[in-house]
């Protein structure tokens, strides 16, 4: 699985918003900045996240961006989808859309349970708690395992 930059950007502006959320609405150009986005590539982020009402904004001098509902109610996996559609495919289908024979046919559930572990993690963990940096436990057990952090 890959996250793309648009997912990575995504997902550090919206942790942004809700770090600052009793600031009020905050400018493009201050997320940008704080979390060094290209302005231009974060306009358009910003553009799909108003589209899935993950963040609202406001034109004018005290305008700006905050998020639509409270960070506890976000996870990390509505950001994804907001920018980028399904957290899993294979060749660009959702894995339900596939269909194999002989013997490719394991191939199904693989990515099946591939797609509900991801899922797992990603809908597990709210912008509120990236927010407070407190992972949900079974998140920090998976990254405090010294395999995760290697590259075979």
């Amino acid at each position: 699985m890959r996250i793309s930059a648009r997912a990575d950007y995504a997902v550090r502006a919206v942790v942004e918003l809700a770090v600052r959320q009793d600031d009020g609405p905050v400018k493009a150009e201050e997320i940008a900045s704080a979390q060094d986005i290209p302005h231009k590539f974060l306009e358009g982020i910003l553009t799909d996240l108003r589209r899935a009402e993950i963040v609202l904004s406001r034109r004018g001098g005290g305008g700006g961006h905050r998020l639509a509902r409270d960070a506890a109610r976000i996870t990390v996996a509505d950001v994804i989808r907001a920018v980028d559609g399904p957290i899993v495919s294979v060749r660009g289908e959702r894995p339900t859309g596939l269909s194999y024979t002989g013997t490719a046919e394991p191939l199904l559930p693989l990515w099946i349970a591939l797609r509900a572990n991801v899922r797992r993690i990603l809908e597990g963990v709210t912008l509120a708690d990236l927010a407070a940096d407190r992972l949900p436990e079974p998140v920090r057990r998976l990254a405090a395992e010294p395999a995760a952090w290697e590259n075979p």
